[in-house]
């Protein structure tokens, strides 16, 4: 009889682990949680101006750590493509390149009737993919305008006229719409230490930049305001350029801890590299402005919390009355879901007349909307096709080249530059090591012909359990063991656990957090968005979703070595797909694995980031940072003289990769095999029917 289902199914009907697929998710938010507390801990103690102040040095070095470096201000080379005049003011409509060939494009609105420099608003919107084109966003736009402000908007990377994987025949972008392009190209910045915000702040300071060559403008008065993803770039230019003197972020500020709680981590940019890990909140985005004019906006009915909102005002509060200012920190708040409203718009139009020094009426006024094909900047509608230029992922592929470059002079010094893999892939990936045995559960044990299948649970690194089954021989006497891992947990890989048990192994298949019964909500490709954002989340707390999978994998080692029956000199372990980095690194920080089989295994990160496109699934093996100081053929080095076999070796977009790039990707792991004497010990092949794989693992086990 085969393993059934039942045996699988180790912690359904128990109602401790009844939000079993949350268990990574919450491992991820209690960490983050801590962290927020030592920040508040650290923010209770500030009460006078002087420490206010010092507090205000120390997050703009932090934000300058983890958002920067910025690139040099080149040429902004702006165009104007065309110009309209309407009723009572004139839009010019203007391309610019905030680096050099990476076009922004942009449309300036000018009241009719200046005489002397006014006040300019920067109006970054939110994820439309019409960008400012959407009514939403020009009421806002057109309101200013009528209220005598110069106003400023422009298409966000991956939106309007900017999108980043624009297909001319389907018209629309291959990847999905804007927040499916942030998240995709961010991914591909992270890994390379670097994160999307970066790029999407730049766009906003050079926007002001192109402001201050305007003689309408006055420079001394720019106010910005924005929604929702125009709501993170509010906070974020006006936290990190001093030029901007009135901030009003809406539908965005809450509060990392209200965050987790609710919606989760969001869109690429919204999420800083270690940014919460660096005592970075949303409120700090705002204090580092204090005092200068800023008002929170907000609605009760959000998916941005409203309490969180609230608790960051009154946290942001004790700052300006710390600097005597209490009047500059303002919040409005309607009842209504992620929306502009008249109520806050109103509010907002006071606020910057007030602060911006523009008497008028802050009534919201019926406006004319302007179409689609008024508000076109380029010819045919896309940077693309009309005029080219770079894409985020070229700039962060040069800037990937030159990590790669500094990798291979590393490499040069062989074992001193393994030695130091070692240690920088434990710190980037946030590998916490498990020395103790792990508690554990014990959930009973069925009879096969041959064998017994025993259920357990381990006590994972945080509030969580690892489920998993073991397979071992009824015959008396020490087994050998294989750790099994497989995508789906031990749900996806009971046909090779039954083989591998009848041919005298001992089998342990664990659900890694985020797996099988752990991972229900990751589980299909469509799902990749969540992973996205889990993803996000451990960059955030500078840990990764892989570390923490690693960490699973050495716990289960921990328990087969607290068994009589396991023979502890011969422990191996397969995985398989997007597992195999997990094994790769795990296997790195824990020697008691001797041998490891890799089916399917990415031949490289810098496969993923140095390739306009990748699969999805290999989101959850990314490491924040990583090719910074390594990839994965250095872990893979770093287990000579041990066994490694790795099978049908694929390339970043989940097809088998070709000998070229493997040969490539991998002469390093060559060279260590090689220098260690131990070329037998690597074994690299090709497997044309997948029925024959078990068959050569079991050979090669010995």
């Amino acid at each position: 009889m085969a393993i059934t289902n039942e045996e699988l199914s180790v912690i359904s009907g128990w109602k401790k682990w009844n939000d079993a697929q949350n268990m990574l998710y919450h491992n991820i938010s209690n960490q983050a949680f801590q962290h927020l507390k030592d920040r508040t801990d650290k923010i209770e103690t500030l009460k006078t101006e002087g420490q206010w102040l010092k507090r205000q040095q120390e997050v703009k070095q932090i934000l300058m750590q983890i958002v920067g470096p910025f690139p040099e201000k080149t040429p902004l080379n702006p165009k104007t493509t065309a110009t309209i005049k309407k009723n009572g003011y004139l839009i010019e409509k203007i391309i610019f390149e905030s680096r050099p060939d990476f076009y922004v494009t942009a449309c300036l609105f000018i009241p009719d009737g200046i005489t002397d420099k006014a006040p300019v608003i920067l109006n970054p919107i939110g994820h439309s993919d019409n960008a400012f084109r959407e009514k939403l966003y020009q009421i806002v736009i057109l309101n200013l305008v009528k209220k005598g402000f110069i106003v400023l908007t422009y298409d966000p990377i991956g939106q309007g006229e900017r999108v980043q994987y624009f297909d001319p025949e389907k018209g629309r972008s291959l990847i999905g719409w804007s927040t499916c392009e942030h998240s995709y190209v961010g991914s591909q910045c992270f890994v390379c230490g670097s994160s999307f915000a970066r790029y999407r702040l730049w766009d906003g300071i050079r926007a002001i930049d192109y402001l201050m060559t305007r003689d309408e403008v006055d420079p001394q008065r720019i106010g910005v305001n924005g929604i929702s993803g125009g709501g993170t770039m509010t906070s974020y230019v006006s936290a990190f350029d001093e030029r901007v003197l009135v901030a009003a972020p809406e539908c965005y500020i809450t509060g990392f801890k209200r965050l987790l709680e609710s919606i989760g981590p969001q869109d690429a940019e919204q999420n800083l590299y270690h940014g919460i890990a660096n005592g970075i909140d949303h409120a700090d985005l705002l204090e580092v402005r204090a005092p200068k004019p800023t008002l929170i906006m907000a609605t009760t009915r959000d998916f941005f919390s409203i309490q969180g909102a609230r608790e960051t005002y009154d946290e942001v509060k004790k700052a300006y009355r710390a600097f005597g200012k209490e009047e500059n920190l303002s919040m409005t708040e309607d009842d209504a879901p992620h929306d502009s409203t008249r109520k806050n718009r109103e509010a907002m139009y006071a606020f910057f007349q007030k602060h911006l020094d523009l008497a008028g009426n802050p009534k919201d006024e019926e406006v004319e909307f302007l179409s689609d094909d008024e508000l076109k900047i380029t010819e045919n509608g896309q940077v693309s096709t009309s005029i080219g230029g770079k894409t985020v992922f070229d700039i962060n592929k040069a800037d990937a080249e030159i990590l790669i470059k500094d990798l291979d002079n590393s490499r040069k010094n062989l074992f001193e530059h393994l030695a130091s893999v070692k240690e920088s892939a434990k710190t980037l990936s946030g590998y916490i090591h498990p020395d103790r045995t792990p508690k554990y559960i014990f959930l009973g044990r069925y009879q096969h012909e041959g064998y017994f299948v025993e259920r357990y649970t381990l006590d994972g690194e945080g509030d969580y359990v690892i489920p998993l089954i073991l397979a071992i021989p009824a015959k008396s006497g020490k087994h050998p063991a294989i750790i099994y891992i497989h995508p789906k947990g031990k749900s996806g890989c009971y046909e090779e656990i039954e083989f591998l048990v009848k041919k005298g192994f001992a089998v342990l298949a664990p659900d890694l957090l985020g797996t099988g019964e752990t991972g229900e909500a990751y589980i299909t490709e469509s799902a990749y968005s969540v992973w996205y954002n889990v993803f996000f989340g451990a960059t955030q707390i500078s840990r990764s979703i892989l570390a923490i999978q690693a960490g699973d994998i050495v716990r289960s080692v921990r328990y087969l070595e607290s068994r009589d029956d396991i023979d502890l000199n011969d422990i191996s372990a397969i995985a398989y797909r997007q597992m195999c980095p997990t094994l790769l690194h795990a296997s790195m920080f824990e020697d008691t694995i001797r041998k490891i089989a890799l089916i399917e295994p990415l031949v490289s990160y810098n496969s993923v980031v140095m390739n306009r496109y990748y699969n999805t699934r290999f989101i959850p093996s990314l490491v924040a940072g990583a090719l910074t100081a390594y990839d994965l053929p250095d872990t893979a080095s770093c287990l000579a003289p041990r066994n490694l076999l790795m099978f049908n070796i694929t390339d970043q977009n989940g097809n088998k990769a070709e000998s070229e790039l493997i040969d490539r990707e991998l002469s390093i792991v060559r060279s260590t095999y090689s220098a260690t004497n131990s070329e037998k010990n690597l074994v690299i092949r090709d497997c044309e029917n997948d029925q024959y794989i078990m068959e050569i693992i079991s050979y090669w086990l010995g």
